[in-house]
């Protein structure tokens, strides 16, 4: 449960992101009558507290020159998939690794990972980087790249 009409107000000034400011939180703060300080607790607050998952960046890849988005897909054993699935999640040309349940029998993938790159041929390369990471206990996998660009946005509450 939010906390107060500022924690409630915080939310709403920064659900669309922050103020792109040298002092986003400074700014905000003045916006809210409050100190930069207090927004920096308050944020962390309910980020402990479960209120809002995450504070960071989402670059829009393709301003970037990351032209070509690939999800790569494998098949793990499961007996090494955390431990394994720990290590490709801090390459630091992952962005996204998780786990999740295979489909069987048409889709026997549980290790995902996205990779950014300004060509499919340097996706699949860091693909290929990926494989040699897991060695013997990938069986299979494969590259999904995107299409087209979705807009990514989460819940949103009222003023």
């Amino acid at each position: 449960m939010i906390g107060d009409d500022i924690d409630r107000a915080l939310i709403v000034a920064t659900q669309g992101g922050l103020p792109l400011v040298s002092e986003p939180y400074r700014a905000l703060g003045e916006g809210l009558g409050i100190s930069a300080s207090e927004v920096s607790e308050r944020l962390g607050r309910m980020l402990a507290q479960g209120l809002i998952r995450r504070i960071g960046a989402v670059p829009n890849h393709y301003a970037i020159g990351w032209t070509a988005n690939g999800m790569t897909v494998w098949d793990v054993d499961d007996a090494e998939i955390d431990r394994l699935g720990g290590l490709v999640g801090s390459l630091p040309f992952v962005t996204h690794c998780y786990r999740r349940p295979r489909s069987l029998p048409a889709w026997p993938y549980n290790l995902f990972a996205m990779v950014h790159g300004s060509s499919r041929d340097e996706c699949a390369a860091k693909a290929q980087d990926i494989q040699a990471l897991l060695g013997a206990a990938c069986r299979s996998s494969d590259i999904l790249y995107s299409t087209r660009i979705l807009k990514k946005t989460g819940l949103r509450i009222g003023a």
